[in-house]
């Protein structure tokens, strides 16, 4: 049943596509880096560089819509939850069996080397002497052992999506009737808070400064804690319900698809902030732009998510 859902159609055909496209592009990035010599003038080279333009058209065309099948995965995942006994939102139906979970996290791992890869190959584009070529190759051909290990994961995740039993939904399995106090290192929640401002100061510090380490781990941090923080406190706001504890139901429409400003918003933020210093060890430049963005959107989830706190208290006079 679940295969003849018109989301599931397009997005095995989507995901097929792209693979092959990729495995085209993998079979000539091997052969490209076991001969390339950018400093030889022979014919053979020159063809090489010919070949390597079409074949990194293809990898930029290929990434960027693998950016795209993201929403659109939690988008159709979200639309299955009718076909899922028991299941409310996307939650339900991505814990309806054991691969669920692991998709959607290697899924989210993938896009961020995805985006590591085009800004790698932007700079490495705008120099005359392609210096970061064999690197991005490189970079690439572990992104695409990474994809394969997604499609086998796609397959076994979806074939296993159980139609005749009924499943936990968001409440239960984001603890409210079942693990006491699921947040990590069994913090409060005004202790959860406290750091999760606390981690917002860092990454605002090390993107003022351009502190490279310190935007590293200041911004992996932050996105664990704004996490937890999100789903154990600012969801309770945006859903003006305090039992009501699930990272997916904001991304419905009765929520004004909020979640995917605030999903969205805190993994550009973070992107950038840890991009900025892998790239500057990469490439051994600093990327000032990549520290602007970092602030720009770690700043303006912040913002959205505190202002869902704020109003309901000049609405209601009170806290949830």
């Amino acid at each position: 049943m679940i295969f003849f859902s018109n989301s599931v159609i397009v997005f095995i055909f989507i995901e097929a596509l792209l693979l092959l496209l990729l495995s085209i592009a993998f079979i000539n990035v091997v052969g490209i880096l076991k001969s390339w010599d950018f400093s030889a003038t022979s014919t053979k080279q020159y063809l090489l560089e010919k070949r390597s333009y079409l074949v990194l058209l293809i990898i930029f065309f290929t990434l960027g819509f693998k950016i795209i099948l993201l929403p659109y995965f939690i988008y159709m995942i979200d639309e299955l939850n009718v076909l899922v006994p028991g299941a409310m939102c996307a939650a339900g139906v991505i814990n309806s069996n054991i691969y669920g979970v692991y998709l959607l996290s290697l899924k989210v791992r993938i896009l961020f080397l995805v985006g590591l890869w085009i800004i790698l190959n932007h700079y490495d584009l705008q120099a005359k002497d392609y210096p970061f070529f064999k690197k991005k190759l490189w970079l690439f051909i572990l992104i695409f052992f990474l994809i394969i290990a997604e499609s086998i994961l796609d397959i076994f995740y979806l074939i296993n999506i159980v139609t005749d039993t009924p499943v936990s939904c968001c409440s239960a399995i984001y603890g409210v009737s079942g693990i006491s106090n699921p947040i990590p290192f069994d913090l409060h929640v005004s202790e959860l808070l406290g750091l999760f401002y606390l981690l917002y100061g860092l990454t605002l510090i090390s993107a003022l400064y351009r502190y490279a380490l310190l935007s590293l781990f200041s911004n992996m941090a932050f996105l664990y804690s704004a996490y937890y923080s999100v789903v154990y406190f600012f969801g309770t706001y945006v859903y003006e319900l305090p039992t009501h504890l699930c990272p997916f139901c904001m991304l419905q429409a009765e929520y004004f698809y909020s979640g995917y400003f605030i999903w969205g918003t805190l993994f550009l933020g973070t992107f950038f902030g840890i991009s900025a210093a892998l790239l500057q060890y990469i490439t051994g430049k600093e990327i000032k732009k990549m520290y602007r963005y970092s602030l720009a959107f770690n700043s303006a989830f912040i913002l959205f998510c505190s202002s869902y706190v704020l109003l309901y208290y000049i609405r209601n006079g009170v806290f949830l």
